[in-house]
């Protein structure tokens, strides 16, 4: 990392140009990941990195270039070229004042301190649960993850901060088969944390998981189509208000007017029932972190208050063209990314309606027990996802598992049409792709009731 007196001649080089703002982000990580084929290694990786990103603004102008020669020549040579594109001016002093920050997300148990050995153990119990959950499981692939990255961040407003990131996640994929039927199943829990983690959720019951989906999709028929209620259960549930919503708030898409939500402040967006939050400070949140990519503090952002849209999350630039502070979501992949506007723990906030009285004068409907990936087009909200595992309700109670389900609406309308919120919050992990590259995220709801909602199926009756 450069010292802080570099930064500040780097800083003050850049803004001997007409820009009005300077900012250095530096990152130094490491990424590892091992990966057991049933109960085999089949790969370890292990790399590093290391650079710097700089961004200029002028106004609402920005330039951005990033390098990984990190030598004072390399980049006072970078700076030069992006100068230019705003002009120069004169040398200006910059002075930079550290700030301190509290590490909330603590590590017990550092991954990159346990042998290999350890962490190929907590796979293999993974796979063992997999396979005892039934004989038809035939396959079960499982990958752990880990990342340790330290950042440092200078501006030209006199921030210098420096923060630690560790992120620890399990994936396993379970396959079972009767016949030509194959069917799969998945689970990938993980935090900003410690190996600690596998204590809290263990590697048996993450197997456990994948494979109990697997085999319930082995008995499901297709499912029907048509509009219908829809519950939609808790934890990856969310993804839903993620990519249909969430994205629609980030300034990213609001400053451009590339979202239905843009000049909506204080309108009723969403049924009374829905109170959105996004959370970027909960204690070891997969998608937390102590400040934002900008160096910001983290914050606890309400975005919907019992239905009313009452705010954005905002970054530094885009908030420059909303007339907006940043919210503290300005958040990127790598130094090879210029940041922006993006969620981090985003869910429904838990409701006073019970879980079984949601099933209650439904005739027919469907039950969405786990969601799929899904696509959306943030400017009309129209959404398309994929229920992994769904069961039929027939006549109030749950029936036969169902297969090829998939959920098609708007954003607006489905957010409107929320008539039950349960009170079974549960959180689950994801990766979030967007300008600024893939990130960690964290999507969860309580169960929600869907009064209404297009449902598409394979079944041809």
């Amino acid at each position: 990392m450069l010292t802080k007196k570099e930064c500040e001649i780097i800083l003050g080089k850049a803004m001997s140009s007409k820009a009005d703002f300077a900012e250095i982000f530096e990152e130094e990580g490491t990424n590892e990941s091992v990966v057991l084929l049933n109960n085999q290694v089949e790969s370890m990786n292990q790399t590093s990195r290391s650079g710097l990103g700089l961004r200029l603004y002028k106004g609402v102008q920005s330039v951005y270039g990033y390098s990984n020669e990190t030598d004072m020549e390399s980049i006072l040579a970078m700076v030069e070229d992006l100068a230019q594109a705003f002009g120069k001016d004169e040398e200006k002093e910059i002075v930079l004042t550290e700030t301190l920050v509290e590490n909330k997300h603590l590590v017990e148990i550092e991954p990159f301190e346990v042998s290999l050995e350890e962490k190929v153990s907590l796979l293999q119990r993974a796979y063992k649960s997999a396979k005892e959950v039934d004989e038809r499981i035939f396959k079960v692939q499982s990958s752990l993850g880990l990342v340790k990255q330290h950042v440092q961040i200078s501006n030209s407003n006199g921030k210098f901060v420096k923060d630690t990131r560790t992120r620890v996640r399990m994936a396993v994929n379970a396959y079972a088969k009767e016949g030509d039927n194959l069917q799969s199943g998945s689970e990938a829990p993980g935090a900003s944390s410690g190996l600690e983690f596998f204590e809290k959720r263990s590697p048996e019951s993450i197997g456990k998981a994948a494979a109990q989906n697997a085999v319930i999709l082995l008995s499901a028929k297709d499912c029907p189509s048509g509009k219908m209620p829809v519950i939609i259960d808790n934890g990856f549930g969310g993804v839903i208000f993620h990519e249909a919503c969430g994205h629609a708030l980030e300034a990213t898409a609001v400053s451009k007017n590339l979202s239905i939500f843009t000049n909506k402040l204080g309108e009723q967006i969403a049924s009374s029932k829905v109170t959105a939050i996004d959370d970027g400070t909960i204690v070891n949140g997969w998608g937390s972190q102590n400040v934002d990519d900008e160096g910001n503090f983290q914050q606890k952002r309400v975005l919907i208050q019992d239905g009313i849209l009452t705010s954005y999350m905002v970054d530094t630039l885009n908030g420059r063209r909303m007339g907006m502070e940043s919210t503290g979501s300005s958040r990127r992949q790598s130094y090879k990314y210029e940041p922006t506007s993006r969620m981090s723990n985003t869910y429904i906030a838990p409701g006073n309606d019970k879980f079984e009285d949601m099933f209650v004068g439904i005739e027919k409907g469907l039950y969405a027990k786990k969601m799929g990936g899904g696509s959306v087009n943030p400017k009309t909200g129209e959404f398309n996802f994929s229920v992994s595992v769904g069961y039929m309700i027939e006549n109030g109670k749950i029936t036969y598992p169902v297969k090829g389900a998939s959920l098609i609406g708007k954003g607006s309308e489905i957010l409107l049409n929320i008539d039950m919120v349960s009170d079974n919050l549960e959180r689950a992990q994801g990766m979030c792709g967007s300008s600024s590259g893939s990130i960690p995220t964290d999507v969860g709801q309580p169960a929600i009731r869907v009064s209404s909602i297009t449902v598409g199926g394979t079944s041809h009756e």
